[in-house]
């Protein structure tokens, strides 16, 4: 599961880093991924919109079996 949810996080990569951030799957435990932000994310007040509204949507959407994207 980590592999496909690696996959992911690898297509949405290009966005934040255009905006000088990153994200680093950390773990994948009973259908919650935990992320960590990283750069410019790590800090930005639109943080949590760009958890949920980008990132958690696009990992539900690849793999519906996926419950939540949380940060840690």
């Amino acid at each position: 599961m980590k592999e496909k949810v690696q996959a992911v996080l690898d297509k949405v990569r290009p966005a934040l880093m255009a905006d000088g951030g990153d994200v680093e799957l950390v773990d994948v435990t009973d259908g919650v991924v935990k992320v960590r932000l990283r750069g410019a994310c790590a800090g930005c007040p639109m943080s949590q919109m760009t958890l949920k509204a980008g990132i958690e949507r696009a990992v539900r959407e690849a793999l519906p079996e996926i419950k939540s994207v949380e940060s840690v």
